[in-house]
């Protein structure tokens, strides 16, 4: 029986488990199934042709064993109701005379499946003989059970090499393994030999780290040898959410993840064929042992890993850059305001982001300079403008304000400076309309390339003011606990401070859920107030709980303070491209717009 902990904080910096650290001896359940202790039905069919479609089984023969030791035997012909080739006469020795009097299919599949019940279904090139039981069982109204298969010809794919065997047919494999039995075209004949075939495969797949079910189900995976006896590190691991942490050889943080579900599984995929990536395939070659760190929630493991990969910046993880050099779209504080790329967040400061990267900033701030005549220099100007001054390209085309020449005598530029303010901080309708309509004159005129960049841009902002305008009132929250039923009847509690999640935890259907909120909130994280509209935490980690806090059913169970923001504002706008796509139609591909026929240019 496994017990989980109904309480489990959030701590600042908990490290993980000390290189030295015992760890826990797991449940059997936790381990797999050995493969000594798995039943296989080992089934062999004879047929009336190759096709499954409209040909018939004409002998059915399946060995039950575990633990090399045969628990039974199944064995008859079939009546397939139609006579039998004359070549599968030959191959076999089935004669039609010999099955006159046999049962039907519809009276020998449920004994087989009956036999079959609950064990592992090995053939030597499965794929036929499950076809023909599979297409049997449609015929006859049974449902496929669904039992696990094994083909002995892909193991031997595997472990048998050509200068051992010339093919990998079962009367070659039963003669260099010795069978008891000589395999004979006869179903039971053939059954009991690819049971010795299987024995001897398992025992050379041994060495190589399968020695589960688990592992036999990707036994045939074209895995590296030194790959798969590494298998053994997952042995261990928990079957629950949580992070690991993959270590070299100098105990250095190789790889951090996370899983939501099975650590144990989520680990032991790295060992498979299902596993591509070239560089995690270097990983695994290098580690010497993987590090778990349960978890209570889904959301937990999610924010640890982010955090483990912060604090040890592993060399093999390419996400959550740092988050003091992601880049802010500033609104500066100077007479004559301008929009500038920062790194820094000032107290009262305008800004939008952060952004992944430099690319994303110069995008939002095009897209601010197209809607709106704020100026692009970027020398300081004074309040009253120094004789002599020049007016740029810019002001000339009339769109700057050129406070550089004459200041602003009639308040103009600071009512366009109020304009980019409101919409970087709420309403960003005119930023979407002025790039509305651009996007509908490139797209009417086929200039896709250049409309690509206009929707790009605008996209940038709208993401970008959108992130700030969560983030802010998430960066001035004190506290607030949040609940989640979750199926089982329990709740799932979380405790955010300033962006941050200081605390979570999980009830049962049977506790009061209140004094655990009582004693979350007494016992999680402190953490101090920041600068808003940044966060308390890594910009990644902020978004993991506002995508948590959206969930359908989640409840506010305590707010210290006022937690949301404007209606019209991007952060309730949505998706930027379904945005755009509700204005320009064939704004998320421009690519797909109509000729100019269809739709004709606007201004």
């Amino acid at each position: 029986m496994r017990h989980t902990q109904p309480l489990r904080p959030v701590w600042a910096g908990e490290p993980a488990p000390p290189a030295g650290a015992r760890a826990l001896q797991p449940a059997l359940d936790e381990l797999g199934t050995p493969l000594h202790d798995v039943t296989f039905v080992v089934v062999d069919l004879e047929t009336t042709g190759g096709r499954a479609a409209d040909c018939e089984i004409t002998e059915i023969g399946a060995v039950k064993v575990r633990g090399g030791q045969v628990l039974g035997e199944l064995g008859t012909l079939v009546d397939p109701g139609t006579p039998v080739p004359p070549a599968i006469t030959v191959l076999t020795g089935i004669t039609t005379a010999m099955l006159v009097g046999a049962p039907r299919i519809e009276e020998v599949l449920p004994s087989f499946l009956e036999f079959a019940q609950g064990a592992v279904l090995v053939a030597h090139n499965a794929p036929f003989d499950i076809g023909f039981l599979k297409a049997a069982c449609a015929r006859t109204g049974h449902p496929w059970p669904g039992n696990p298969v094994v083909d002995t010809v892909r193991l031997a794919r595997r472990v048998v090499l050509r200068d051992e065997a010339p093919n990998h047919k079962l009367s070659t494999l039963a003669g260099l393994f010795h069978a008891t039995v000589t395999p004979s075209h006869r179903a039971l004949d053939d059954a009991r030999a690819t049971v010795d075939v299987l024995h001897a495969l398992l025992g050379r797949l041994a060495p190589l780290g399968v020695t589960h079910l688990e592992d036999l189900a990707s036994a045939a995976d074209p895995v590296p040898a030194d790959v798969r006896r590494r298998r053994h590190l997952a042995d261990a691991l928990p079957d629950a959410p949580g992070v690991y942490l993959f270590r070299g050889p100098k105990d250095e943080v190789l790889y951090v993840g996370t899983s939501t579900t099975s650590v144990r599984s989520r680990v032991r995929s790295y060992f498979t064929a299902a596993e591509k990536r070239s560089r995690m395939v270097e990983m695994v070659r290098l580690a010497t042992r993987v590090d778990p760190v349960v978890c209570a929630t889904a959301l937990e493991a999610r924010v640890r890993e982010l955090r483990l990969i912060a604090e040890h910046a592993p060399r093999y993880n390419r996400r959550s850059r740092a988050p003091e050099s992601m880049p802010w779209v500033r609104l500066t504080d100077e007479p004559y305001p301008r929009l500038s790329v920062v790194r820094q967040v000032a107290p009262g400061a305008t800004l939008i982001g952060p952004m992944s990267g430099a690319g994303a900033a110069r995008l939002a701030t095009e897209a601010l300079h197209e809607t709106f005549a704020i100026r692009r220099c970027t020398r300081r100007l004074p309040q009253v403008p120094a004789p002599g001054a020049q007016a740029c390209v810019l002001a000339e085309l009339g769109r700057c304000g050129a406070p550089c020449l004459h200041g602003d005598p009639d308040g103009s530029y600071g009512e366009v400076v109020d304009r980019v303010r409101e919409s970087m901080r709420g309403d960003p309708d005119r930023v979407v309309q002025v790039h509305a309509e651009r996007l509908a004159l490139l797209t009417a005129q086929e200039r896709f390339e250049e409309a690509t960049v206009v929707r790009d841009r605008l996209a940038a902002f709208l993401r970008a003011a959108g992130r700030a305008q969560r983030f802010d009132p998430m960066a001035r929250l004190p506290e607030l606990v949040a609940a989640h039923r979750e199926p089982d009847g329990g709740w799932e509690l979380v405790l955010v401070r300033y962006g941050r999640l200081a605390g979570t935890a999980r009830t049962t259907r049977q506790q009061d859920p209140m004094p655990v909120v009582a004693s979350l909130r007494s016992t999680a994280e402190h953490v101090p107030a920041p600068v808003p509209p940044a966060t308390a935490a890594h910009p990644e980690e902020t978004d993991l709980v506002l995508q948590w806090l959206a969930r359908p059913g989640v409840r506010l169970v305590a707010v210290a303070g006022t937690f949301a923001w404007p209606v019209r504002s991007a952060a309730g706008s949505g998706d930027p491209l379904a945005v755009l796509a509700a204005r320009v139609p064939s704004a998320a591909d421009p690519a797909t717009a109509p000729s100019p026929a269809v739709a004709p240019a606007t201004a």
